[in-house]
């Protein structure tokens, strides 16, 4: 048996997203303004950086004149600016423009991007700032020692679908780190460990989640102008579900389009990625895809919880930032701004850290009083009970909404409790609404020139996992998952995962089973978060697996 190598570094990053390379990029400033030399590495577990990326997206883009001050703004590879923005309240074949903005939803002066590409242009930078970038290693593991995190490791390569050991077997690599950032994104694998360990959620309101969809679209001139932005409202959803259409203008004739949905929804048969492909053929939205083709399609999940749902995002020896800190403002559905900001404020508390060689819970305090005196704290803390409030429907939501703007975002019952997405699913025999094949009747017939279907859109995401590998989804409990997903929920995972990674077998003898096909998995981790019961856990996969998104 080889054995594990082990490596030393001053900061461990886990993650090439935008929070964890601007914690990266803005440490090494930091270090060089004081005149201090260390090792600062980064690893992302996407093939390359940018491959795991995807956003809608519209930025605001100040945070990044401070993040990078030495750069001149246009070399930033933002696509078109916002020139029009509007919301557009649909049914199931007209719509309806609204004379006025919804509060907080405005974009004028933002810009519409590839979350991607302006990640490749961060990690650039970030190198010839002496940053130590590794893409393609999966970290699996954090290192205690003592009780206190002493670093991560990456996973064990070369093991079968049983544990086994092969000739090519692998041990990872043990980190050594003074300090580790987690900047993993929603619902990280090991800030979730890491915050359930040490209690980082006491006293706040549990996460909330919504799912987005997306498809990049290659269209005829003139159909859609850079810059445009349109979000949408209804259809496809009732006024129990929450969430929202988007249809954004690109330069060079492409356009983004996606349909975000809270996962407190109800019915256990309902399904995001069809319901996104209904959404597309409502008269407004189709005319923008008329005679275009699609270039790339994804998911993820993102974190709505809000202000109350930050967990304590330090403890010794580790921080956490970004979207696995749950940092994303609702109504404005905005976090990329508020994630590089979270890693800046990381980097400059692990700057003083450096200085003073101590990374107990108490230096790493300072963190938490920066995020107070930053934008983070401006934007979240006025629309504080904003997503908990549409918890009891649109109609209720609404009027709730009404009393945050009046109130300051304090409503007239002070902090609203949220509840886990998957308490919120109902039984088929407990669920009383339409179920979603009957809702959508004659609309799931997908075309395949507007509309697609799972497997022809997941091609689309360039995905790709080894065959030889311990399988990163599991099944906590089987029996129960068979007592209660199957039988009770009738195995909602199939409907809900937007890459048919679960598939609901039933053979001759009526006998029905959960076959899983992780293989396509998106990396979106919604079975973790909306499985009904003892549920699923989703871990990481090889390093370099999963899709291979380039213009998300």
């Amino acid at each position: 048996m080889s054995k594990a190598d082990t490596v030393s570094t001053d900061i461990l990053i886990i993650g090439g997203g935008p929070s964890g390379l601007a914690t990266s990029i803005h440490l090494a400033d930091t270090l060089k303004q004081k005149g201090l030399n260390h090792r600062i590495l980064l690893i992302e577990k996407g093939g390359s950086i940018g491959s795991h990326i995807l956003s809608g997206a519209v930025i605001k883009t100040d945070v990044f004149k401070s993040l990078l001050p030495d750069i001149d703004f246009n070399e930033i590879p933002f696509n078109a600016k916002v020139t029009t923005d509007s919301t557009v309240l649909l049914s199931e074949n007209g719509s309806f423009k609204l004379p006025v903005h919804v509060p907080y939803m405005n974009n004028t002066g933002n810009y519409t991007a590839s979350l991607g590409q302006i990640c490749r242009f961060l990690a650039k930078k970030a190198e010839e700032k002496g940053v130590e970038i590794y893409t393609g290693f999966s970290v699996s593991e954090i290192l205690y020692e003592n009780g206190k995190i002493t670093g991560a490791k990456t996973i064990d390569t070369g093991v079968d679908h049983n544990g086994k050991q092969l000739e090519n077997f692998q041990p990872g690599t043990r980190i050594k780190a003074k300090l580790t950032i987690f900047a993993e994104g929603t619902r990280g694998s090991l800030a979730k460990q890491l915050i359930k360990k040490y209690d980082l959620e006491k006293d706040k309101n549990c996460q909330m989640y919504s799912l987005g969809v997306k498809e990049l679209w290659s269209v005829p001139e003139g159909n859609i102008k850079p810059g445009e932005v349109y979000h949408t409202m209804g259809y496809p959803l009732n006024l129990k579900e929450f969430g929202g259409g988007f249809i954004y203008g690109l330069n060079d004739n492409k356009v983004a389009v996606g349909l975000v949905v809270g996962l407190e929804y109800e019915d256990p048969t309902f399904d995001v990625h069809d319901a996104f492909q209904a959404w597309k053929t409502n008269p407004f939205i189709s005319k923008f895809l008329k005679g275009g083709k699609l270039v790339e399609y994804g998911a993820k999940t993102l974190p709505e919880g809000g202000y109350y749902s930050i967990p304590k995002l330090y403890t010794d020896n580790a921080l956490i930032v970004g979207d696995s800190a749950g940092l994303v403002t609702m109504p404005a559905l905005k976090g990329i701004h508020l994630a590089v900001t979270s890693g800046m404020l990381a980097a400059k508390t692990a700057a003083e850290a450096l200085s003073k060689n101590d990374f107990s819970e108490k230096t790493l305090s300072q963190y938490e009083s920066l995020m107070k005196d930053s934008v983070i704290y401006k934007e979240m803390y006025p629309v504080r009970n904003f997503r908990q409030a549409f918890s009891k429907g649109l109609l209720v939501g609404g009027l709730n909404f009404g009393t945050l703007l009046v109130t300051g975002g304090a409503g007239f019952f002070g902090k609203l409790k949220s509840h886990l997405d998957k308490d919120a699913t109902k039984t088929l025999s407990g669920f009383k609404g339409k179920p979603f094949k009957e809702r959508f009747k004659g609309k799931l017939d997908f075309d395949k020139v507007l509309t697609f279907d799972k497997v022809t859109d997941v091609y689309f995401s360039g995905v790709n996992h080894d065959e030889q590998q311990v399988p990163h989804v599991k099944i906590n409990n089987p029996e129960s998952f068979d007592a209660i997903n199957i039988k009770q929920y009738g195995a909602p995972c199939q409907f809900f995962c937007s890459s048919e990674v679960y598939e609901l077998h039933t053979d001759k003898n009526g006998h029905q089973e959960l076959r899983i096909h992780a293989e396509n998995c998106m990396h979106c981790k919604t079975c973790d978060i909306k499985a009904p019961g003892d549920g699923i856990t989703w871990s990481v996969p090889n390093g370099g697996n999963g899709p291979d998104f380039q213009n998300m």
